[in-house]
Protein backbone atom coordinates (compact mmCIF):
# COMPACT_ATOMS: atom_id res chain seq x y z
CA UNK A 1 0.00 0.00 0.00
CA UNK A 2 1.43 3.36 -1.29
CA UNK A 3 0.57 6.04 1.27
CA UNK A 4 0.69 10.09 -0.17
CA UNK A 5 1.47 12.72 2.25
CA UNK A 6 -1.33 14.82 0.24
CA UNK A 7 -3.95 12.42 1.27
CA UNK A 8 -3.24 12.97 4.91
CA UNK A 9 -5.17 14.94 6.97
CA UNK A 10 -4.90 15.69 10.89
CA UNK A 11 -7.19 13.92 13.06
CA UNK A 12 -7.19 10.93 10.14
CA UNK A 13 -7.18 7.45 11.96
CA UNK A 14 -5.12 5.00 10.60
CA UNK A 15 -6.05 2.12 12.47
CA UNK A 16 -6.40 0.48 15.52
CA UNK A 17 -5.97 -2.84 17.30
CA UNK A 18 -6.13 -5.37 20.07
CA UNK A 19 -3.07 -6.62 21.74
CA UNK A 20 -3.48 -9.77 23.55
CA UNK A 21 -0.80 -10.40 26.01
CA UNK A 22 0.11 -13.77 28.04
CA UNK A 23 2.60 -14.38 30.79
CA UNK A 24 4.41 -16.43 28.10
CA UNK A 25 4.80 -13.07 26.20
CA UNK A 26 6.45 -11.68 28.96
CA UNK A 27 9.08 -14.55 29.53
CA UNK A 28 10.10 -14.09 25.36
CA UNK A 29 10.10 -10.84 26.07
CA UNK A 30 12.75 -11.10 29.27
CA UNK A 31 15.02 -13.61 26.91
CA UNK A 32 14.80 -11.16 24.28
CA UNK A 33 15.53 -8.12 26.16
CA UNK A 34 17.88 -9.18 28.75
CA UNK A 35 15.43 -7.93 31.78
CA UNK A 36 14.79 -10.62 33.78
CA UNK A 37 13.05 -8.07 36.64
CA UNK A 38 11.34 -10.73 38.89
CA UNK A 39 7.94 -7.88 38.53
CA UNK A 40 7.16 -8.95 35.29
CA UNK A 41 7.53 -12.87 36.29
CA UNK A 42 6.61 -13.41 39.86
CA UNK A 43 3.78 -12.57 41.12
CA UNK A 44 4.73 -12.49 44.73
CA UNK A 45 7.73 -10.44 44.22
CA UNK A 46 5.94 -7.85 42.04
CA UNK A 47 3.08 -7.72 44.66
CA UNK A 48 5.76 -7.38 47.91
CA UNK A 49 7.06 -4.29 46.27
CA UNK A 50 3.23 -3.10 46.12
CA UNK A 51 2.55 -3.75 42.74
CA UNK A 52 -1.06 -5.08 41.58
CA UNK A 53 0.68 -8.07 40.20
CA UNK A 54 3.13 -9.23 37.20
CA UNK A 55 3.61 -6.26 35.10
CA UNK A 56 4.29 -5.80 31.00
CA UNK A 57 7.68 -4.54 30.33
CA UNK A 58 7.49 -0.57 29.63
CA UNK A 59 8.85 -1.33 26.69
CA UNK A 60 7.65 -4.47 25.59
CA UNK A 61 3.85 -2.17 25.31
CA UNK A 62 6.01 0.75 23.48
CA UNK A 63 7.07 -1.46 21.41
CA UNK A 64 4.11 -3.49 20.64
CA UNK A 65 1.77 -0.55 20.34
CA UNK A 66 4.03 1.14 17.32
CA UNK A 67 3.30 -2.01 15.36
CA UNK A 68 0.25 -0.50 14.42
CA UNK A 69 1.96 2.60 12.56
CA UNK A 70 4.86 0.07 10.89
CA UNK A 71 1.99 -2.03 9.78
CA UNK A 72 0.26 1.14 8.27
CA UNK A 73 3.31 2.82 6.48
CA UNK A 74 4.59 -1.01 5.14
CA UNK A 75 8.56 0.07 6.39
CA UNK A 76 10.12 -0.17 9.68
CA UNK A 77 12.92 2.25 8.65
CA UNK A 78 10.08 5.05 7.98
CA UNK A 79 10.09 5.56 11.57
CA UNK A 80 12.06 8.53 12.12
CA UNK A 81 11.21 8.77 15.89
CA UNK A 82 9.12 7.20 18.40
CA UNK A 83 8.60 8.44 21.94
CA UNK A 84 6.44 8.23 25.04
CA UNK A 85 5.64 8.74 28.75
CA UNK A 86 4.72 5.46 30.57
CA UNK A 87 1.62 6.44 32.92
CA UNK A 88 0.48 2.83 34.55
CA UNK A 89 1.00 -0.37 34.24
CA UNK A 90 -0.09 -2.91 32.19
CA UNK A 91 -0.85 -6.08 34.99
CA UNK A 92 -0.82 -9.60 33.33
CA UNK A 93 -2.97 -12.23 34.74
CA UNK A 94 -1.75 -15.63 34.64
CA UNK A 95 -4.37 -17.46 32.61
CA UNK A 96 -4.45 -20.84 30.23
CA UNK A 97 -5.63 -20.31 27.71
CA UNK A 98 -6.62 -16.70 27.10
CA UNK A 99 -4.66 -13.43 26.91
CA UNK A 100 -3.72 -11.97 30.28
CA UNK A 101 -4.29 -8.72 29.20
CA UNK A 102 -5.51 -7.04 26.47
CA UNK A 103 -4.29 -3.28 25.40
CA UNK A 104 -6.53 -1.15 22.64
CA UNK A 105 -4.18 0.83 20.91
CA UNK A 106 -5.54 3.41 17.88
CA UNK A 107 -3.46 5.68 15.89
CA UNK A 108 -3.92 9.24 14.75
CA UNK A 109 -2.58 11.59 12.09
CA UNK A 110 -1.42 14.74 14.99
CA UNK A 111 1.01 16.49 12.52
CA UNK A 112 1.84 16.78 8.90
CA UNK A 113 5.39 18.33 7.83
CA UNK A 114 4.96 19.19 3.62
CA UNK A 115 8.48 20.45 4.07
CA UNK A 116 10.39 17.29 5.42
CA UNK A 117 7.74 14.58 4.26
CA UNK A 118 6.74 13.13 7.56
CA UNK A 119 3.86 13.04 9.83
CA UNK A 120 3.17 12.23 13.24
CA UNK A 121 1.04 9.50 14.43
CA UNK A 122 -0.28 10.20 17.97
CA UNK A 123 -0.77 6.44 19.23
CA UNK A 124 -3.60 6.31 22.38
CA UNK A 125 -2.92 3.42 24.15
CA UNK A 126 -5.49 2.10 26.84
CA UNK A 127 -5.95 -0.95 29.25
CA UNK A 128 -9.02 -1.34 31.01
CA UNK A 129 -10.09 2.05 30.07
CA UNK A 130 -7.24 4.06 30.95
CA UNK A 131 -4.17 5.45 29.11
CA UNK A 132 -1.07 3.41 29.67
CA UNK A 133 0.97 5.41 27.64
CA UNK A 134 0.73 9.01 27.08
CA UNK A 135 2.05 11.57 24.21
CA UNK A 136 3.00 8.35 22.23
CA UNK A 137 3.92 9.75 18.89
CA UNK A 138 5.88 8.36 16.02
CA UNK A 139 7.23 10.79 13.26
CA UNK A 140 7.72 8.54 9.93
CA UNK A 141 8.97 10.00 6.41
CA UNK A 142 6.03 9.53 3.65
CA UNK A 143 7.94 9.59 0.31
Amino acid sequence: MSIALSELTVGQVIGSTTLEISRADLVRYAGASGDFNPIHWNERFARSVELPGVIAHGMFTMGAAVQLVTDWIGDPGAVLDYQTRFTRPVTVEDIDGSPGAVVDVTGTIGAIDTDNSTARVDLTVTFNGQKVLVKAQAVVRIW
